[in-house]
């Protein structure tokens, strides 16, 4: 199902299930504006957060800042619209049927209660340029080296990203947004994924564990301030309350990491493995000291370690809203997920991880795209309405 499909069936409601434990640069499937609120009393078998629903509704889209911690499974789906297809209408018909869905309220569910089930939806860069070519999201992903990117697998027209504490939503949910699509669409590729267990970081804050066994997503903004700053447009209008994200899908060396001392794997991040604190010393929480040195003049922190090379303060760009998921298909690796309000921040943080960064000497890239995630919708604005009439 990671494959790049060009005719795949709009109804196959399989393909879209593969999941496993969690991996890479992490973030958390929310939004400020969508409150919980109790749902069914169905009983289910998961956790008590796959009880609580959440509002598709609200000023941003659903899956990206809410639920707090994110679900564990995502189906992140890319497709195209036909050369005459209307962007507009589509999306405001998409935007209905997320409510429908997340209210339980769609057949296509074949029963299953929503739970926390979130779809977030984004258009772009070919759909941005036609709505206005200056609008934030309207440049393409540059490229970058470690790369074997088929063309079915770079950019796309459409992101839906579906998230959820039951896995058995994701499928269901992707056919029934297929099919209200029917031939407007025409899939790319899809990847579903999995997030490792939570680990406290700070008050209000954890992180999962990743596949290469490290805690990962530990910085980021966390605070309403912070996704203010970082995270959501402020404008112009068409765009405000929405956020730019990008998606990278890459293969694990995990044979050759694995192999590594302990002590080597903790070099290559620049954090404990087995408590996430920076070489340098402290807590998880402590912000690494980047200058300090042993004895003899090495720094505690290499300087090809991840949390340096990735270091905000070293990069001079933004902080990025991170998450990840491990895969299994085509072979064990990561979908790296970044919400971010300049695509600067993530072009910039890559770039200089490109030149020298040990954790990137493990990955191959597969897929990549960038996606202008639209502002939040209702019944009076339909998803889609600022920019697409």
């Amino acid at each position: 199902m990671s494959r790049a499909e060009s005719h795949p069936s709009r109804r196959a409601f399989i393909g879209a299930t593969g999941a496993v434990a969690v991996t890479g640069l992490a973030a958390g499937c929310e939004s400020p504006s969508a409150q919980p609120s109790p749902a069914s009393s169905s009983p289910s078998s998961n956790s008590s957060a796959s009880m609580t629903r959440v509002s598709p509704v609200g000023r941003y889209q659903a899956g990206i800042t809410l639920p707090q911690p994110a679900q564990p499974n995502l189906l992140a789906l890319v497709a195209d619209l036909g050369d005459d297809v209307a962007a507009g209408p589509l999306l405001a018909e998409l935007g209905q049927a997320i409510r429908t869905l997340t209210a339980g309220a769609d057949p296509r569910l074949l029963g299953l209660p929503p739970g926390d089930l979130t779809v977030t939806i984004g258009v772009g860069p070919r759909l941005v340029r036609k709505a206005g070519p200056s609008l934030p999201g309207a440049a393409d992903l540059p490229r970058f080296s470690r790369e074997q990117i088929a063309p079915q697998a770079r950019g796309g027209d459409l992101l839906i990203q579906i998230c959820a504490s039951d896995a058995l939503l994701l499928p269901l949910t992707a056919a029934a947004l297929l099919d209200r699509a029917g031939d407007r669409l025409r899939e790319r590729w899809r990847q579903s994924g999995r997030r490792g267990p939570n680990i406290p970081v700070d008050k209000g804050v954890s992180a999962p564990q990743n596949l290469l066994g490290f805690i990962d997503g530990i910085v980021g903004p966390h605070t309403t301030a912070e996704h203010q700053r970082h995270l959501w447009l402020a404008g112009p209008a068409p765009v405000a309350g929405g956020t730019l994200a990008v998606l990278r899908r890459m293969e694990l060396d995990l044979p050759r990491f694995a192999a590594l001392s302990v002590a080597d794997q903790e070099a290559v991040f620049g954090r404990r493995r087995a408590t996430g604190a920076p070489l340098s010393g402290g807590t998880i929480a402590s912000a690494p000291n980047l200058g300090a040195k042993t004895p003899d003049g090495r720094y505690l922190v290499p300087a090809d370690a991840h949390i340096r090379r990735a270091n905000p303060n070293v990069v001079g760009a933004g902080l990025m809203l991170r998450r990840s998921y491990s895969t299994d298909e085509p072979t064990p690796g990561l979908l790296f997920i970044s919400f971010q309000n300049d695509l600067r921040t993530f072009t910039s943080t890559l770039a200089h991880m490109d030149d020298s960064d040990a954790l990137l000497r493990f990955t191959t890239t597969t897929a990549s795209a960038t996606f202008l995630i639209l502002p939040g919708f209702d019944q009076q604005r339909p998803l889609g309405a600022q920019m697409f009439r």
